[in-house]
């Protein structure tokens, strides 16, 4: 049985219009986050235990600098959309819903810009 009218068939959209586009984003970043995670982890891993000004130097570098961001960056929009789906799954009333993603979005622009606001300072000024 199909609920879908013979427009939206037509669009490719469900009821919401946006179920396929998060869909395809969320596996979008998950897939580039692989890269990522390996490319921020081998400095972070190379400099642990060094003193503060090594690690300062290691994530000056503009390459490690730019993975660092891009990894946050994505990061914290792929927590976005996986929290956003559990929110809409199972928190229930349409008040408690949108509170909650309000705040997850806020809550992950807050840090993800908090950590690519970090990582650009120290790439300017070390």
């Amino acid at each position: 049985m199909d609920f879908q009218t013979d427009k939206q068939r037509a669009l490719g959209h469900g009821t919401a219009h946006e179920g396929t586009h998060h869909f395809w984003i969320q596996r979008v970043t998950a897939v580039a986050l692989i890269p990522l995670a390996v490319l921020f982890v081998l400095p972070f891993a190379y400099n642990l235990g060094g003193d503060f000004d090594e690690v300062r130097a290691a994530y000056a570098h503009p390459i490690n600098a730019i993975i660092a961001i891009l990894f946050f960056g994505v990061m914290f929009r792929h927590l976005q959309l996986g929290l956003q789906v559990v929110i809409e799954d199972y928190i229930h009333g349409k008040a408690k819903k949108m509170i909650c993603l309000l705040l997850n979005t806020a809550f992950c622009w807050l840090f993800g810009l908090t950590a690519i606001f970090a990582i650009a300072r120290i790439a300017f000024i070390a």
